[in-house]
């Protein structure tokens, strides 16, 4: 299955937050992400990912490994995705290592996530903020077969503007590209 996603920043993040609460139960819930990836940098020259993300919740930790492929859209950066909840983080951290993998970045995502059906899909919406990064997103996504991609993207699109954000909002900006720029200008400034 492919992550059908459209990213955008948010300019009105109270406004948002309050569209979603009227569609579906807001649940807020904390990410702990560490992408790996070999020493010479093979997975994201190949466009890849690989992660392993500890989600806090209310009502439970848990996590999950995370195998993205190459983009199947570059303009919104769609991509297949394989995912698997482990019950130990700390072992599949180490069977990585042990594969010869390293920590390329690590950083916290505070999500709010809302489930909801729109225009004839499931659909995720996450508010996120990454303390590290300056504004607000909103990802919004749906799972589906590589065929139906680009219906699914306008589909997406359709329920962006029902919230007031349009075209000029959206981003492909990646969380790890930031993060690591931000971190990178940090240090030189020190």
């Amino acid at each position: 299955m492919i992550e059908a996603e459209l990213k955008a920043r948010v300019h009105a993040p109270q406004e948002t937050l309050r569209w979603l609460d009227e569609r579906a139960a807001g649940r807020a819930e904390v990410y702990q992400d560490t992408y790996y990836d070999t020493v010479d940098g093979t997975l994201e020259a190949r466009d890849e990912e690989l992660r392993v993300r500890t989600v806090h919740g209310p009502d439970e930790t848990r996590t999950v490994l995370t195998y993205k492929g190459a983009r199947v859209d570059e303009e919104s950066g769609s991509k297949p995705e394989h995912e698997t909840r482990v019950d130990d983080a700390e072992a599949v951290h180490a069977t990585l290592r042990g594969l010869g993998y390293v920590p390329a970045v690590a950083f916290e995502k505070r999500c709010r996530n809302y489930a909801f059906q729109a225009q004839g899909r499931q659909m995720l919406a996450t508010l996120v903020r990454v303390p590290e990064l300056d504004g607000t997103f909103l990802e919004l996504e749906t799972q589906v077969e590589e065929k139906d991609v680009l219906a699914a993207l306008d589909d997406i699109r359709t329920v962006l503007a029902e919230l007031g954000i349009g075209p000029d909002d959206l981003t492909s900006e990646l969380y790890t590209a930031s993060v690591k720029a931000r971190r990178l200008n940090e240090a030189a400034g020190n």
